[in-house]
Parts: C-alpha cells; sequence; structure tokens
C-alpha cells in the first residue's frame, strides 16, 4: 500500500555550513550590555589553534571590525571553537553579523582544508548577555586565559598570553607577561574599542585581570 506524508530520508532544506541564524537570540541592551558568544565549528572541521586556522578567524573577525556592526571586543580561538566578548546594536543585528561572520570563516576555512564546500560550524552559536561588572570580568578572564584550560604547556615558564587571542593587545593584566616569540596572524588582532561603560570602565572596578598561575 502506496503511504503518503511522513519522514522521509533526504527530504528537507539541505545542511548549510553556516547554520547560525537559527541561535537562540538573547533580549539585551546595545547601548549597555555585551555579550560573551561561543561560535562551535563542526566535527571532521581542522585544528583552528595553527597558523593556517588562526588567519581563518582573523579575516573574518577584521572584515566585522571594518563593517563596525558587531564590535568584537575581547577573542581567543581554541582547537574546535571560538570564543568573543561583543558588542552589537540590536538583536537583529546580533544575529545578521553572526552570520555574516560564519559565512566568511567557513568560505576561508573550506579554502584551507581544500575542499569547495562543506558544513563548518555547528548549528547554533551561544550567546550570554553580561548584565554586571562581575560577570564582564569573569568572562574577560576566562577568554583571554582559557588556552591554559586546555593546554597543558601553558604558563610552564611564567605568564605567557596566548598568541590565539587578543591578550597580546590587553592592558589590564595584574602582571608583566613574557614577550611573544612569534605570532600567527598578520597584524595585531583585530579587535574594536569597546562602547558600553560595562565593557569599557565598569568591569574595571573588580580589578585587572589575574592570569593563572
Amino acid at each position: 500500500m502506496h503511504r503518503h506524508g511522513g519522514a522521509r530520508q533526504g527530504a528537507g532544506r539541505p545542511r548549510s555550513s553556516t547554520r547560525v541564524t537559527h541561535a537562540a537570540r538573547p533580549t539585551f541592551d546595545g547601548a549597555r550590555t555585551p555579550l560573551h558568544v561561543t561560535l562551535r565549528m563542526a566535527r571532521g572541521v581542522w585544528n583552528l589553534r595553527s597558523q593556517r586556522g588562526y588567519r581563518c578567524v582573523e579575516h573574518a573577525l577584521a572584515a566585522e571590525r571594518a563593517r563596525d556592526a558587531l564590535r568584537v571586543v575581547h577573542f581567543s580561538v581554541q582547537g574546535n571553537h571560538v570564543h568573543l566578548i561583543v558588542e552589537a546594536d540590536d538583536r537583529k543585528a546580533l544575529s545578521r553579523r553572526m552570520q555574516g561572520l560564519g559565512i566568511r570563516l567557513a568560505r576561508r576555512v573550506n579554502a584551507m582544508m581544500g575542499r569547495p564546500r562543506g558544513r563548518v560550524l555547528a548549528d547554533r552559536y551561544h550567546a550570554r548577555v553580561l548584565a554586571t561588572p562581575r560577570e564582564v570580568h569573569r568572562a574577560i578572564a576566562y577568554v583571554l586565559c582559557n588556552h591554559h584550560k586546555h593546554s597543558a604547556q601553558a604558563g610552564r615558564r611564567g605568564f605567557a598570553v596566548d598568541p590565539f587571542s587578543s591578550a597580546p593587545v590587553f592592558r589590564h593584566f595584574a602582571k608583566p607577561s613574557e614577550p611573544l616569540a612569534w605570532s600567527p596572524g598578520k597584524g595585531p588582532p583585530p579587535v574594536a574599542p569597546p562602547t558600553t561603560w560595562l565593557l569599557a570602565r565598569g568591569w574595571l572596578r573588580l580589578g585587572p585581570i589575574e592570569p593563572p598561575v
């Protein structure tokens, strides 16, 4: 008997490599509150903590800085995800520009991997509103010192900033850092100056960032 309806294998909209438009859209005041955004890569994407991988992220972030709609103030690149502390004018701007960043990143990563197309991003990015100075302080510390969590080699010779992040241009660590031996990027980290009070001055009420021992 022929059946109509029901789920069929292969039916529906094809999967996209930049499916970030379905992410949860947090309610926030763009003039007052920054966000901590985590962007995860799909399974099988090459490690981003290489010179080629970092430069894919660098290119996408530099393009967004030029648009000045999604202001990435701090970031770190891990093996299969990217942490961003951002400002956006409103929820619509956040969603639209995260989609644009995802498209640019996917194109670069696919080119790096030598394939014309393929899924690069996981289905959703995660965005968390940072509503207080303490939340911003903790987020900055987490993002800029995230490599210490993932790398057993980090910090063995003292406090070393992560070259795969915006930490080399951060000026509010509680102690001086070792000079960088090299940089994976083509220039300084492509970050934007903050415009919200919380991200520009408010978090400093809790003191500078204490790096991990």
